[in-house]
């Protein structure tokens, strides 16, 4: 697998799962640090359909799909409804996520466990890398990443701009007092906002182990990335999670490549560095990420446009 074509499988996931945090934060305003274990349930859903039903990881993209949907679902009215029924903060909101994110790390390496010994084999560790297939020497991950980010994209443009339902979504994201006392159910958005979210990181966790290796730990890993690429691209925008996700796995996957050559191949376990330099940088300079950067209003740029 060339560095590119890694660096675009990469980049592709890291979109899937920016764009379902972007989403639950701009209409419910709660940074989700469980996300990366939502993919890692969706790796765990490929293994166990591949070990007890010889079913291929490919095949099971929408089993993941719907099972990620009701897992985010769970999590928003078991734990989050609540609280902000209460009237809970952000930060009190915040901790809630990262405790289901030891949960689920804990639930998800007891299962790892009790499915190595009913398949005996081992789950605690895996890739999938040898089911995959090729085409003219490029690995199959890389065009059904590809196939995969494009219908997302596609039926997720279609429902927020093409629908009713997308219409109000939308409306409350923007502005959910408003949209209230239009009528939208805000409530009702929010929940397909984390049925979304669940799916799309299950969705991804599927893709993951034909890239990279998955132990129950790697959700905790993985969520640098993905908080730095909705960040980079702007919390506020589903657009800053497209273009941040690019931004930063493409960054990660470059800039980690050439400093293995130059320092030798130990710097590869530091690419999460490298998007918080990424993370850092942008802060600096587009505080609210690169989406807000009103760039005709930059003197230089607008020169070099005119």
């Amino acid at each position: 697998m060339s560095v590119l074509e890694g660096a675009i499988i990469y980049s592709n996931l890291l979109v899937l799962l920016a764009v379902g945090l972007t989403m639950t934060y701009i209409t419910t305003a709660v940074p989700n640090f469980a996300q990366g274990s939502f993919a890692v349930f969706g790796s765990y859903i490929a293994l166990t359909l591949l070990r007890l039903y010889d079913i291929h990881p490919y095949h099971s993209i929408p089993i993941a799909f719907v099972l990620g949907g009701l897992l985010g679902v769970a999590i928003y009215v078991g734990v989050l409804r609540p609280l902000i029924a209460r009237g809970a903060e952000v930060v009190i909101l915040m901790i809630a996520t990262l405790a289901v994110d030891l949960i689920l790390l804990g639930l998800i390496g007891s299962y790892s466990d009790y499915l190595g010994v009913i398949t005996k084999k081992s789950a605690k560790k895996f890739i999938l890398t040898p089911y995959d297939f090729s085409i003219a020497g490029t690995s199959g991950i890389f065009f059904v990443s590809i196939l995969t980010i494009a219908v997302i994209l596609l039926g997720l443009y279609l429902l927020l701009f093409k629908t009713k339902f997308g219409v109000a979504m939308r409306a409350s994201m923007e502005n959910p007092s408003l949209a209230e006392i239009m009528g939208v159910n805000v409530e009702t958005t929010r929940l397909a906002s984390w049925v979304l979210s669940g799916a799309l990181a299950a969705v991804a966790g599927v893709l993951l182990p034909f890239r990279q290796e998955i132990v129950p730990m790697t959700g905790g890993i993985i969520i640098v990335s993905i908080f730095a690429s909705s960040i980079v691209g702007g919390l506020g925008s589903i657009f800053g999670a497209l273009l941040g996700g690019y931004i930063v796995g493409m960054s990660e996957s470059f800039v980690t490549f050439y400093l293995s050559k130059v320092l030798g191949p130990g710097m590869l376990v530091y690419s999460r560095v490298v998007s918080l330099i990424v993370l850092i940088i942008t802060l600096i300079f587009a505080p609210r990420g690169i989406t807000s950067v009103k760039w005709r209003r930059i003197k230089w740029l607008r020169n070099f446009l005119s």
